[in-house]
């Protein structure tokens, strides 16, 4: 019976299917490129497997199918792994996976068996393994049903030769991950999605076929959560209960049957489980955070002029890109020298970085030494018939090097000397999907299916190695700076991924587009790639293709202030129809003033942004977050696509619809909340309506938060860090642990950083803020203050250390740079307290004439 929250989408269907045909009647650079018409499963064809026999390992089980056998291993507690092979195959592990299965240390489990059901159990999870027919369930350790396989069409297997599951649900059932994909939805429930890494140039909402392919979601039932990678690098199709109310599936169109599941209960742990097992991301350098300025076609003047006016206009910036113009002919590993000049220039600039494209095709070119090498050396991927496969992109016909083969990656990785010795900072991966431009129905804008990678005696078609192509080029290109720039953190940025790319890469989503709907849907695709182990993630701010006009562009500015990868980026003049720059001063003064207003501030929360970065690292925590994300026992948050969480405390409403000038907002229930800019206060679990005129972005903290920031800078290393300020948001009781190390070497791996833990806490009608300095082994901290500010109190009538008063000020200013000082503002009712971060006693805080009760200040130095 057919329930759905979502309708099935019947004219996105047709859209689909017209953009379909029309892209293979007429291959066009303005036309979503998609691959060959889906593969169905017919579900008259599935398997009915039963359990023979039983056979306990070390780790698990094993289990004779018949024609089959299984194998059921416990990783962890809470993560077991699912395979269904022909009998005497090997299990399947695809490269997406870094903790491979010998690395795990096997948890204390029971194993019983009787005639009707085989159950594994360890402390956190229970694995029930039905006989006749074969079935698996999983349950919590209180025996609630987590999931478990939908028999009433057959049992999970093979259907002419296309591995599928097919899963239990129910209406109260949610989905979220899957990697990028379109829509307007976060929830993902209803949808029917499909993987295969496409160059879909201006895509739509209804486009299915997207960049990046990560077979990975987090399922939420019952307020828990768990979560299923489906560990297959063939085209592969997820129905979310887009037929049925009952049940949900996912197939493939080869490979093997390869799943893991882990449960939560909490939609952080299963993230953190699955990039355990897929890798964590490293913590970036602190320029790769800040704002970045790009363009296709950028003249060498023109990228030197840009850096220039961003400097004099006083707007910060970090970065400055490189497209496709900067090479000779579109050769990769070459320089047109206008533009090695030009990245000369820019570095003789005070604070800039340089970030250059590279695409993986090579241009077919005896003349060519890149060329010339690959072919001696067999590097090229080859034709069903052994030839090397050749075709045309950005510079021609072109050869494609085979990434599977690791002499191909390190000979890659080698030849970016040609960028990093001349002073390039980032490299950016383009067009690896592996984009052809032949649209014709054998190639679908891409390889032919048939052709192979690996050595001849060890083929890899096409149609498996395809959606890890880009994959295992962003871990040449990472190994490029681990071999030529030793110490120093990599930069890769990639377009296309698989499961596990986020160990070396962050990620852009494409060639967007520059309208409201395009904005709109980058908040769901972007909380999703977070909710999939993606934490570094960003749009082309303002669009790539066709151009924004300044209400939109101003709005989009305002949202990508606030991405984890905040690039401004566009398309060339040559397909605009409207010859718009996309600088925040091409739009006017003022939209120049509100991108200068929201730029400045993302450079004011650096702090608080390079903290979350590093719990990104630590735990897969998506810096973007789908309110979902902290609030899963609020169901009014699951299908809210509109706002997001900014790390832990802040809460964006944007703005993404044309011509609003107000919005509801939900206040998610469970904590209270302030207005960033006004103060004032609401309880959670209400919607409200905020102004919103064109320069404003609704912005609210969770109570119970400090913000760490500093001063405004124009560019991320212009000044040391010398007073940090704790904006502090308090009902009861909030803490702080503030990360601080060098923000560009690698020597944080080897526990060269220090950790500050921050608590205040309410107690009766007084606060008592203590410091405790946890880890000390970053010797090189500038930290000469901090600035603690409480929002929403009362005045002190006095602030002391010890026998020192401290003095009161008649500014913020005046705090500044002088420590044992406070200040009042009576207006906001706010109060700022400047403590030496050396101060070793007790700071303490006395507020009104009739609070007789103190604020105490301690600070703990450990030695």
């Amino acid at each position: 019976m057919f329930l759905s929250k979502k309708p099935i989408n019947v004219l996105a269907s047709l859209t689909l299917a017209a953009t379909v045909a029309f892209t293979a009647a007429a291959p066009s650079a303005l036309a979503v490129t998609q691959p060959e018409a889906d593969t169905p499963l017919k579900k008259e064809n599935l398997q009915k497997l039963s359990v023979q026999d039983v056979t306990k390992l070390k780790n698990g089980v094993k289990l004779d199918l018949g024609t089959h056998e299984a194998y059921i291993r416990l990783f962890d507690k809470d993560l077991a792994k699912v395979s269904v092979l022909e009998k005497g195959e090997k299990e399947f592990e695809s490269p997406g996976v870094e903790k491979k299965a010998n690395e795990w240390k096997t948890p204390r489990f029971s194993a019983n068996g009787s005639t009707d059901k085989y159950t594994l159990k360890t402390s956190e999870i229970t694995v029930e393994i039905k006989m006749e027919p074969f079935g698996v369930r999983f349950l919590d350790k209180k025996g609630n049903v987590i999931n478990e396989d939908y028999l009433d069409k057959g049992t999970s297997g093979y259907e002419d030769g296309k591995p599928y599951v097919f899963k239990k649900t129910d209406e109260g059932e949610d989905f979220y991950g899957f990697g990028e994909q379109s829509g307007l939805d976060v929830n993902k429930r209803g949808d029917s999605i499909g993987l295969w890494n496409t160059d879909a140039y201006g895509y739509t909402k209804d486009t299915k076929y997207l960049y990046t392919a990560i077979p990975f979601f987090i399922g939420l039932k019952d307020e828990k959560a768990y979560g299923i990678f489906f560990d297959n690098t063939h085209r592969s199709y997820y129905e979310m209960a887009s037929e049925s109310d009952d049940y949900y599936y996912f197939y493939a169109n080869g490979g093997k049957l390869t799943y893991y599941f882990t449960y939560g209960p909490e939609v952080g742990d299963v993230i953190d489980r699955y990039t355990e097992l897929t890798g964590k991301m490293d913590v970036p350098a602190k320029w790769s955070l800040g704002l970045h300025q790009s363009k296709w076609g950028y003249t060498a003047d023109e990228i030197v002029d840009v850096a220039k006016t961003y400097r004099d206009k006083k707007i910060p910036l970090d970065t400055m890109h490189f497209d496709i113009d900067y090479m000779d002919g579109y050769r990769v590993f070459t320089w047109n020298e206008q533009y090695k000049q030009a990245l000369k220039k820019l570095e003789s600039m005070p604070g800039f970085h340089s970030i250059a494209i590279n695409d993986p095709a090579v241009k077919q070119d005896e003349n060519y030494r890149h060329y010339q090498e690959g072919t001696k050396n067999d590097y090229w991927a080859k034709n069903a018939d052994g030839t090397p496969f050749i075709g045309p992109v950005w510079p021609g016909d072109s050869a494609f090097p085979d990434f599977s083969k690791e002499e191909v990656r390190d000979w890659w990785a080698k030849n970016h000397d040609v960028l990093l010795n001349e002073g390039i900072d980032g490299i950016w991966n383009d067009m690896n999907e592996p984009a052809v431009f032949l649209d014709d129905e054998r190639h679908s804008h891409t390889m032919p299916l048939d052709t192979y990678f690996g050595t001849e005696d060890n083929k890899i078609w096409h149609t498996e190695y395809h959606n890890l192509y880009g994959h295992d080029e962003a871990d040449a290109t990472y190994q490029a700076f681990k071999e030529q720039k030793p110490g120093t953190r990599p930069f890769v940025l990639t377009r296309d991924m698989y499961a596990g790319t986020q160990r070396y890469a962050a990620l852009w989503t494409g060639d967007n587009v520059s309208n409201w709907e395009h904005l709109q849907m980058s908040l769901p695709m972007n909380m999703n790639i977070g909710m999939s182990g993606v934490s570094f993630v960003g749009n082309d701010i303002g669009g790539f293709a066709s151009r924004p006009d300044p209400e939109l562009f101003a709005r989009w500015i305002e949202v990508g202030a606030f991405l984890p990868f905040a690039r401004i980026h566009y398309d060339s003049d040559a397909k605009a129809e409207v010859k718009q720059g996309q600088e925040p001063w091409a739009f006017g003064p003022e939209v120049e003033k509100i991108s200068k207003k929201y730029i400045e501030m993302r450079y004011q929360l650096l702090p608080y942004l390079y903290n979350e970065f590093k719990e990104a690292a630590d735990s897969g925590k998506p810096v973007q977050q789908p309110l979902v994300y902290q609030f899963q026992e609020d169901e009014k948050t699951y299908d809210i696509s509109d706002q997001y969480m900014f790390g832990d405390s802040m809460m964006l409403a944007p703005v993404v619809k044309q011509g609003q000038t107000s919005r509801d907002v939900y206040l998610p229930e469970g904590v209270n909340w302030t207005d960033y800019w006004t103060g004032k206060e609401y309880e959670g679990g209400q919607t409200i309506n905020v102004e919103a005129k064109l320069d404003h972005l609704p912005i609210f903290v969770k109570k119970e938060s400090i913000i760490p920031t500093r001063e405004v800078q124009q560019y991320t290393d212009e000044k040391p860090l010398t007073n940090l300020v704790l904006d502090t948001y308090l009902d009861e009781e909030a803490s702080y642990t503030f990360y601080e190390d060098d923000g560009k070497s690698e020597d944080y791996k080897q526990g060269k950083y220090n950790l500050t833990k921050f608590e205040v806490e309410r107690k009766r009608n007084s606060i008592e803020f203590e410091q405790k300095r946890v880890e000390r082994d970053y010797d090189e901290s500038k930290l000469e203050q901090y600035t603690l500010k409480l929002n929403n109190v009362e005045k002190p009538s006095k602030v002391r250390a010890g026998r020192t008063k401290y003095e009161e000020v008649g500014s913020l200013e005046e705090t500044q740079g002088k420590t044992n000082t406070f200040f009042y503002d009576e207006g906001a009712k706010t109060l700022y307290v400047s403590i030496p971060a050396d101060e070793k006693k007790d700071v303490k805080i006395s507020q009104g004439n009739l609070i007789h009760a103190e604020a105490k200040v301690n600070v703990k130095v450990n030695k």
